[in-house]
Formats: C-alpha cells, structure tokens, sequence
C-alpha cells in the first residue's frame, strides 16, 4: 500500500448501521417506511454515485497535483530538495491534523467538515495559476499550498469514509468500497501521465484543472445530503465485534467521548485490530522502502525515465485488476488468514530481483504484489472502522489512516540510507526479512487467525446465546 492507499459485495456479509442509526430489516422484508427508502442496486443509487465521483475526481486533482508540483518547482529553481519539499510538506499536515479531523469527525456535522473542506481546497488550489498568470508563484506560496491541501485531506477522509455508510444499506457497503478501489488505482495509474500532458500545455494548466476537480467534487458534497450528525455520547450505535475480538459493549462512555487519542486506545486494546494495523503498517514500510531501490535497479540496467514510470505503474495495474477479486478472496478466506496469505505472498516476491530485475520482471512483482492490497482494505474497513461505535468511529479512522501514512516516509527514509551502503537488491533482502518477522509473530496470534467476518461474528454469537 502506498500513501493514496492509505489513503469494500458479498451478499449478506457487511453489517453496521443503517442511514438512521437502526439495523438493517430481516432479508425478506419488502414495507417501506417514510424514513427507509426501499433498497437499490448500487448502480442506481444517485446519491452515492455522485459522493463518489466527486470524490474520484479529487483523487485524481491530487494525483495529477503530486507530479505537478515537484515538477514546476524543478523547473522554477533547478533544486531537487525544495522539489520534494512539496510532497513532504503536504505529507507532514496530513499526519499532523490527522487524529484532530477524526476526533473533529465525532462532535460536529460531518457533511459541513466535507464541505468547508472541500471550498478550502479550491481557494488554495485557484491560488497557484492565479499567481502563475501575475508571475508572482513563489516557493513559499507552494509550500503553504501544500501545507493546506495536507491539512484538507486530514479533515475530509474521515467524513469521505463515514459517508459511505449513510449512503449505502450495511448489505452493499463491501460492494461500495469495492468501487472505490477503481477510484484510487485509476487515479493513481492516470494522475502522472496526465501532470505531464498538461504541464506541457501550459504551467498554470495542470493546477488550473485540478481546481475544477476540487470544485466538482463541492458541487457534490452541496448536493448530496447525508446523516453528517455525529452521535449523542449516550446514544452510541451498537456495533457486532469479530470472534476472537474483545468485547467493546463494555468500554467505557469516557473513552467514547474522550479526546483524539481515543482512537489510538481503542486500536490498542482489541488484539485483532492491533494486529491488522500492525501488520499493514509494516506493508506499507516495506512497500515504501521498496520503490527506491526499484528505480536503481532499473537506472543501473538502462532503463529510461519514461520506462521507469511505466514499470511503477505495475502497483497501480496490479490494485484496479486486485478490485475484482475483493469477493471472492473474502468469500474464501476469512479476515486473519486473507491477511496472512496475501502478505506471505510478499515474502518471496520481494527477493525475486535476485534473480531477475529486468523491466517486464518488475512490472510483473509489482503488479502481483498489489493484487491483493483492495482486498485488505476492504477487510480494513469492514473488520476495523465497522466494529466500533459510531461515537468512536471518526478517531478509529484517523488513528488507522495516520499509523499507516507513518510507514511511508520511515521507509523512504530508511531505503535511502541503506542504498547508501548497500546494493538495492540486498535493501529488498532486508526488507522482506523486516516483514516475514512481523508476519511470523502475526502468524502466532490465535485471535487473528480465528476472527470472523461480521455476518459470521453475529450468526456464532447468535448460536452461542441460544445454546444451553
């Protein structure tokens, strides 16, 4: 999983909450009621089909604005560090108001977070080809650019994430977050190559479009209306835990209504979820450290840049070709055990460089690799997000999307400094050594291995309160 990633439908299997807070109707129940429209297909659903394009059309602004920006900024001053500034810049404001917007998620109207989130992010993208056409764009004008785009997608992703389940019934919800793996992979795979197209149309041209996206998409946080009232901290809604979890019934309402640090606790305290954070953590440290030592392997052999942007996009082919197996690997496996299986399948593939580092090879590693990273993020969702109260679920999401964004720039930085001593394919070594230790105490965890979907949490305990 790479830092948009951290940035899913089986029939039955997704439970939680519906639009009012009440559980779903038993299958075969067909009367309406004023307040519960009857269900739709997915595909028919106006109200989470426009949520999600504009939300589509932001991640691709992003995308395009994440290869824009270092590029300009090369150009403008002829450094690569204040290039790679930019990123670093918005990368540090996302981590840093990241628990603030989930906790900010649980006390106020979430739809108006998404909107004046959303309008921020349209001025302070407007800014730059306006400057550009004044000829007065500076480097600390990119900068604080950065800083308030980082800031937006702090505030935003939490209320993005909670949004979906006020638009879609509990029974769809794996099949919507499905969808929304097209959005990521697809503008991760088209954002680079259009940055590039459009710089070379204009310098203010790639901005200037990104600014239409970010504007779309708060058309579309304006026009669809959603539950964005946050929870009563004495009403929280009941959520199911997987087996093997511990019981959150009884946590206390303190740490329900307590402050951002709340979501950090509840991770902590339930042994599945601290596994499966721990567990993705290390994919993403891994998977970051791994790019670098990637890009100087295909360098040493001769490859061009535009050989080596096309070899990277693998991840990207690898996650929108990996949305089609969501259901059945969820079908199939249960969550610990998807998890184990599809980073084990990491393991040897990193080390396969050793023996063959060609372009066409690579393309392939990294398109296997990311083959199964949709389906983890949707268990994420589900076995995660879906278990805890909704008092409590802004900061769990904040909390996860921030220790994972934490891996990123730790491998980044780890890999440079390794290259420094050492050849890429034995900083891929290590790296695949890193994980199997992580994954062989994961491995060893029982609750992991024995935790349920959420369907198959409630009918065992359902078996279980009737038993004698």
């Amino acid at each position: 999983m790479t830092t948009h990633q951290v940035r899913d439908g089986a029939k039955g299997q997704a439970t939680g909450e519906s639009e009012a807070g009440r559980p779903a109707k038993p299958p075969g129940t067909r009367a309406q009621t004023p307040d519960r429209p009857a269900v739709v297909p997915l595909r028919r659903n106006w109200r989470y089909q426009a949520m999600w394009s504009g939300a589509a059309a932001s991640m691709l602004g992003t995308m395009v604005t994440d290869t824009a920006y270092p590029l300009l900024l090369l150009v403008m001053t002829g450094s690569p560090l204040l290039a790679g500034a930019f990123g670093a810049v918005q990368f540090t404001a996302s981590l840093l108001f990241g628990l603030h917007g989930g906790a900010l998620a649980d006390r106020r109207d979430r739809r108006r977070i998404l909107i004046v989130a959303d309008a921020v992010r349209v001025l302070a993208t407007l800014s730059v080809p306006a400057a550009l056409w004044l000829d007065r764009f500076t480097v600390p004008h990119a900068l604080l650019v950065a800083a308030v785009i980082g800031a937006t997608i702090a505030y935003a992703g939490p209320v993005r994430t909670l949004a979906v389940r006020s638009l879609v019934p509990p029974a769809q919800l794996r099949q919507a977050l499905t969808q929304d793996e097209v959005r990521v992979n697809g503008a991760a795979l088209l954002g680079p190559p259009l940055a590039g197209l459009l710089l070379g149309l204009g310098r203010a041209v790639p901005f200037l479009a990104t600014a239409l996206a970010s504007l779309y998409s708060l058309a579309t946080a304006c026009l669809v209306r959603f539950d964005g009232r946050p929870p009563t901290d004495g009403h929280p809604a009941p959520a199911a835990h997987p087996a093997g979890a511990e019981d959150g019934a009884g946590e206390s309402a303190r740490q329900e209504s307590g402050g951002a640090l709340a979501g950090l606790r509840r991770l902590w305290s339930d042994p599945v979820m601290r596994a499966v954070v721990g567990v993705v953590g290390v994919i993403n440290l891994t998977g970051a450290a791994t790019l670098l030592p990637l890009m100087v392997l295909l360098r040493d052999g001769g490859t061009s840049t535009t050989g080596t942007g096309l070899v990277l996009a693998g991840e990207a082919v690898g996650g929108l070709l990996g949305a089609l197996l969501v259901r059945p690997l969820h079908r199939y496996l249960r969550p610990g055990r998807l998890l184990l299986v599809v980073a084990w399948v990491v393991v040897p593939l990193l080390s396969a460089p050793v023996l063959v580092s060609g372009p066409v090879a690579l393309f392939l590693m990294l398109l296997v690799v990311s083959l199964g990273v949709p389906a983890l993020r949707v268990m994420v969702d589900l076995l995660i997000f879906q278990q805890v109260p909704d008092a409590l679920r802004g900061r769990v999401i904040a909390a996860t999307m921030t220790l994972f964004m934490l891996g990123v720039p730790l491998g980044s930085f780890a890999s440079g400094l390794l290259l420094d001593h050492l050849r890429p394919v034995a900083v891929l070594q290590l790296m695949a050594v890193l994980l199997t230790v992580a994954l062989v105490a994961a491995t060893l965890s029982r609750p992991l291995r024995q935790a349920l979907w959420p369907a198959e949490a409630e009918v065992a305990a359902a078996v279980e309160a009737t038993t004698p």
